[in-house]
């Protein structure tokens, strides 16, 4: 069996990358987590197909990327357009932010995810 959400052969990475966070995930998390954003429920290190995303909510089929320095190479841009494009076609946005963007104005990322979850929170409540 083929799994779309979560596949166990990715079980052991998903759970090394949880406990090796960045330090911008772990700012970002403390912010998400347990409903704290509008009410949403949030996973970290949720896999869709062979990707791990940083978080994502399937309620609002949301996902978020947080992005360091290794991501300015083309093989990395290259390699973040595929998953971006797979994911869409699996009806998923995808929002990315840097890193330092994150640890330097997080007013700015949450006010920027507000205006992407709250049109959808209507939604969430049917």
């Amino acid at each position: 069996m083929k799994f779309l959400r979560n596949d166990p052969k990715l079980k052991q990475r998903r759970r090394e990358l949880r406990q090796n966070q960045t330090e911008a995930e772990k700012v970002l998390w403390a912010q998400l987590r347990n409903k704290r954003f509008y009410g949403v429920k949030f996973f970290r290190q949720y896999s869709i197909g062979p990707y791990i995303l940083d978080f994502y909510s399937p309620k609002l089929k949301l996902a978020i990327e947080l992005d360091g320095g290794q991501h300015n190479h083309l093989e990395s841009k290259d390699y973040d357009l595929v998953r971006s494009k797979y994911l869409k076609a699996k009806g998923i946005e995808v929002l990315r932010y840097w890193n330092n963007e994150v640890l330097l104005n997080m007013e700015g990322v949450l006010a920027e995810l507000a205006m992407k979850v709250t049109p959808l929170l209507p939604s969430l409540r049917d």
